[in-house]
Formats: C-alpha cells, structure tokens, sequence
C-alpha cells in the first residue's frame, strides 16, 4: 500500500476506523446482506462504496427515501444490522500499513480516532486489533450532532487532543471522510479501500 503522506510535521494525528485501521468493510457488507435477504430485496452493491463513514440510521433514511426501500421500522432494522456486524467482530483484522503509522507515532503524537460508527462497536474493533489504548480520544457517532462528510467530527477529535485543526493530518478511506477533513481544514491521507 502506497500512501501519499505530507512531507511536514504535524501536532494530531486522526484516524477512521473502519476500512482505515481495521478491515472491517467485508463485515458491514456482509451485515447489510443480510438485513436485505431479511426483506426479499437485492442487495445494491454499487450503493455500498459510498455509504463508508455513514451512520447506519442514516443509511436507511437514505435507502428508504431515495431508493424506496423500506425496513419498516428504523430503531430494529439498525438494531438488526448492528447486531449482524457485532457478531462478527472476532474475525477484524488491523490495515497493517495505517496501523504500522500509528504504531511509529505512538506516544510521540497526540492521536485520536473519528468514526461514524457506534462507540460500543468503535472500541470493540479497536479492542480486536489491539490499538485502543493508543489514542487520547475517541470520537462516535454518539458524539456529533452532524456525521461526515460534516466536519464535526474530526473538529471534535482535535479539540480534545487540544490541538488546532491545521496541525492534525486525517488518514481517512471514503468520499464522506475526505470531504469532512476538506469542511474542517485538515489534510489527509487517502487510504485505498481494499475489496469487500
């Protein structure tokens, strides 16, 4: 993997989670799946790239209005989907590269992590490829009141490593994480998404 890292120090370092740190995106597509064999309906694989970084409450808001799809009701369906990736959790593994940057940086840099998903499942993943305790914060979907590509939550992250938002460089691996680091003034790094 060939990242593209500026040439410049930098006082924060904020990572995304899933697809950055853990390959956790086959996990989720898996997840979603089978929440759609749950209602009879075809799975929209071309939708599935562009929903890294998105809440799932906010995914099926999007499914039901713009693609008239329908799990009935939002608080079980999400439960449904949450727990379906939960379930799998053990079979995480690290993004080595992005997780071989953190290491190297590791207790010399302020470092933080800011995901649009669920703390419970944020911290679990983190817990899975053994890095939580490396980072001062992190910030979930619980944390924001508006997710990426909003950039609420990467702000959120540098303000509690107390580091102004120039000096944090973002590792991030979906459209709505760039353009959150982009609307909160941060570079980034662009992690390519490996195969679902």
């Amino acid at each position: 993997m060939n990242l593209e890292i500026p040439d410049r120090p930098f006082a924060g370092l904020i990572f995304d989670c899933d697809g950055t740190l853990a390959d956790t995106m086959p996990l989720h597509y898996r997840a979603w799946q089978r929440l759609f064999a749950e209602i009879g309906e075809p799975y929209p694989e071309s939708l599935f790239a562009g929903w890294g970084g998105k809440p799932t409450r906010e995914i099926l808001i999007e499914l039901r209005d713009r693609h008239r799809i329908d799990f009935g009701d939002f608080e079980a369906a999400e439960a449904r989907k949450e727990t379906y990736f939960a379930a799998s959790i053990a079979e995480i593994r690290p993004i080595e590269p992005v997780v071989a940057i953190a290491r190297r940086h590791r207790g010399r840099v302020p470092m933080a992590v800011a995901s649009g998903g669920l703390r419970t499942h944020v911290e679990a993943t983190l817990d899975a490829i053994g890095v939580r305790e490396w980072f001062a914060a992190i910030v979930c979907v619980e944390d924001c009141a508006r997710a990426k590509p909003h950039p609420d939550p990467f702000l959120e992250a540098a303000r509690r490593l107390r580091v102004p938002a120039a000096d944090c460089l973002v590792f991030e691996d979906s459209p709505l994480g760039f353009a959150a680091a982009d609307a909160a003034g941060m570079p980034y790094v662009r992690i390519p998404t490996p195969p679902v």
